[in-house]
């Protein structure tokens, strides 16, 4: 499935690290940012959480909740939360239900060998539940402050 700015963003219902069910429609009246990263605890993966995590206060500033997706279980999202200070909720998506439905489940080449994963991408999703932006190609040490930006359009 391949969305678009304007669709309706796929309902979902996660666990995070807590053990917590959260669902999208928890935060209609807010936008959220949700980001699907490949991974807890790799290089690229901690630098975009941590970006997200300096960045909290503007984010929320512009009304904006951040919201991490993986296919890690519930403890592999805890002990990165723990290490790392996360504040925002990092969900288990480890049946790739919910990255399917974004169309982030996608077939990945890495030196040859090919396996499904997650396609780092981020959604900003408006306050009525509609896609705003997506941004597909995801520079992690700066994309925190990308969001923010594109954020401020938004406004």
């Amino acid at each position: 499935m391949t969305l678009s700015i304007g669709d309706q963003a796929p309902a979902f219902k996660l666990k995070d690290a807590a053990g917590q069910t959260i669902r999208l429609a928890d935060f209609k009246g807010q936008k959220v940012v949700l980001y699907f990263y490949p991974k807890d605890m790799t290089p690229g993966c901690t630098k975009e959480a941590c970006g997200f995590q300096t960045d909290q206060q503007p984010l929320a500033a512009k009304n904006a909740v951040v919201i991490g997706v993986s296919t890690d279980d519930e403890t592999s999202h805890q002990k990165f939360a723990d290490k790392y200070g996360l504040q925002f909720p990092l969900l288990a998506d480890t049946d790739h239900a919910v990255a399917d439905s974004y169309g982030v489940w996608q077939e990945k080449n890495n030196y040859g060998k090919k396996y499904w994963g997650i396609k780092r991408t981020t959604f900003i999703i408006d306050e009525q539940g509609k896609i705003a932006h997506i941004f597909k190609k995801v520079d992690t040490a700066k994309h925190s402050q990308e969001v923010l930006a594109v954020l401020e359009k938004l406004a």
